[in-house]
Order: C-alpha cells, then sequence, then structure tokens
C-alpha cells in the first residue's frame, strides 16, 4: 500500500475542497491513488471537480501577439522558479518576442522554436541559455498555440498570468475583446458540446449515475438525474453554454447569434497549470544540514 503522506492529504483537499479525514479515508481506499481518491469523493460527496488553482504551481509569464494585418497571432508560456524572475525586464522580453516569433515565421512544435533565430541574431536555445546563466534559475519554454484565421483575432492578457487568444468571424473588435475576457473569467474547455472528449464525458457520467444510484431510486429516474446533470456540466464547460460575464441573463451563444458571429477557436494558457510544484519539508532539511555539520566536525577516528 502506498504512503498516504499528509502533503498527499493536503493535495487531495487543495483538488478537492473537503476535509483532511475525508481526504485520507479515500486515499487509503485507493492505495494512494490521488486520482482515484478525487473520483471516490466525488461520488460519495458530490463535490465538484478539481480547482484549477490546486494545480497551478509553477511561475512565468503568458505573452501573446498578434500581426499587423490581423491574420496570424500567438500565445506563448514561458516558466521559470520564481516571480521576482517572472517580472525581469529580459525574462518579459524574451517571452514577448517569442510569442512574435511564433505568430510571425509559423513555428509549428517547441523543437522548431528552439532553433528559430531571435531578432538579435541567436537562437531562441542560445538565448535561453544565457539568460539561464544569467538570472540564476532554470527558464523553460512550456508550450506555445499559433492562431491563423480567415476571420479576426482578439487577445487578452490578465497580468501576465493568465492569456487567452480567440479566433472569430462577424462582431466587431469590441466582441473579440469581451469574448477573450469571459474565457479567462470562466474558463472553458471548448466552444461547443462537439468537442467535450467522449472519456471525459464518460467519466463524469459514471460519477453522476453513481451519485444518484445512491439516491436508491428506480433506474428511469436515475437515467433523467444523470442526463440532467450531463446538460448542466456541458452548460458549464462549454463557451456557447456559459452565461455571458457581462450579461449573466444571455449565454454567450445568444450573444454570438445577436452580433451575427461565430466563434472559431480560442486558446486558454494559465501559467503553470497542470504543473506540480516540487515541495519539501523545510525544517527537516535545515536539521539534515545541521546534523551533517556535526558530522564533518567529529574526529575521525584512527
Amino acid at each position: 500500500m502506498a504512503d498516504i503522506t499528509a502533503q498527499r492529504v493536503k493535495e487531495l483537499r487543495d483538488m478537492t475542497g473537503l476535509g483532511m479525514m475525508e481526504c485520507k479515508k479515500a486515499l487509503t481506499e485507493t492505495g494512494g491513488d490521488i486520482k482515484a481518491a478525487e473520483d471516490l469523493l466525488r461520488i460519495k460527496s458530490g463535490a465538484k471537480a478539481s480547482k484549477a488553482a490546486g494545480r497551478v504551481a509553477s511561475e512565468g509569464m503568458v505573452a501573446a501577439y498578434i500581426a499587423r494585418d490581423g491574420k496570424s497571432g500567438a500565445l506563448v508560456e514561458v516558466n521559470c522558479e520564481t516571480d521576482f524572475v517572472a517580472r525581469n525586464e529580459d525574462f518579459i522580453k524574451f517571452s514577448r518576442d517569442l510569442a512574435q516569433l511564433v505568430a510571425t515565421q509559423g513555428v509549428t512544435d517547441i523543437e522548431a522554436l528552439a532553433s528559430a533565430e531571435l531578432p538579435g541574431g541567436e537562437s531562441v536555445e542560445e538565448f535561453r541559455k544565457a539568460l539561464v546563466m544569467k538570472l540564476g534559475e532554470n527558464i523553460s519554454v512550456r508550450r506555445f498555440a499559433r492562431h491563423t484565421t480567415e476571420g479576426r483575432l482578439a487577445s487578452y492578457l490578465h497580468g501576465a498570468k493568465i492569456g487567452v487568444m480567440v479566433d472569430y468571424t462577424g462582431g466587431d473588435d469590441m466582441l473579440g475583446k469581451d469574448l477573450a475576457m469571459h474565457i479567462a473569467a470562466s474558463k472553458p474547455l471548448c466552444v461547443s458540446s462537439e468537442q467535450v472528449s467522449p472519456e471525459l464525458l464518460a467519466r463524469e457520467r459514471q460519477i453522476y449515475t453513481a451519485q444518484a444510484t445512491e439516491s436508491g431510486k428506480p433506474a428511469d429516474i436515475v437515467a433523467r438525474m444523470v442526463d440532467g446533470r450531463i446538460a448542466k456540466y456541458l452548460a458549464e464547460v462549454t463557451l456557447l453554454g456559459q452565461p455571458f460575464v457581462k450579461n449573466p441573463d444571455e449565454t454567450v451563444e445568444k450573444l454570438l447569434v445577436s452580433k451575427s458571429a461565430k466563434v472559431n477557436a480560442f486558446t486558454l494558457f494559465v501559467v503553470g497549470e497542470g504543473i506540480e510544484k516540487k515541495t519539501g519539508d523545510f525544517a527537516a532539511e535545515v536539521m539534515a544540514q545541521v546534523n551533517q555539520a556535526k558530522e564533518d566536525k567529529t574526529p575521525q577516528a584512527n
């Protein structure tokens, strides 16, 4: 059986918002499998899906760039170890240069980006290594997304931690800005229900079915309950189904209809999302260093 550490219990608590004892019991029942424990807690308590904030664990920034013709653009996430470096002018310029490079040169993957040439003449990888030496932290280009469109592109940066780019047709510049800000605030998974992955939908249906079955109601009523929960879930995670943040009385889909517009695609980056930060017992580390120092001072027997 896996060792159920306090840190692992805390991680599950951050993901679910439930009590420490409930989380420890769930981890014990699932042999330390944190994903299985999360599902178990959701079945037993009706808890919602993981909070994104609980999975954000790395520093850095998101940079955005849209070409002058408005037909190509890019989002880039660059990571570092501390927020102090994330605010460094050289780090910020490097990230913004990468976004411009991706948007204008049609780079397709991280390997190609590493060998691409920056305005100063050096490659991205050469400059990254030099920046690591200068700032004293590991710096990595984690991911990027390039958009090309026959319609319009809009972007929004919430500070430097959340970045959005939207590809849409119809409407005007204000609509694009509103859509990008909505996505940053409401964090949909995709544009429409047809784009939700079958695997994710199957997992949610399984959890809802287990929850509804525990109510003891007849099978036909359970089926209707599950269908209702799935419909609600799809409205929550799809852009078109969400209430528009500036006017919750209408959905984004209704807003687009009123503007004779359509969202073709979007990208949402949250700095560090999905990366687990390495944590340790600071007191234990200090004591280990103290003990090591004592051993170093102890005279060795001949």
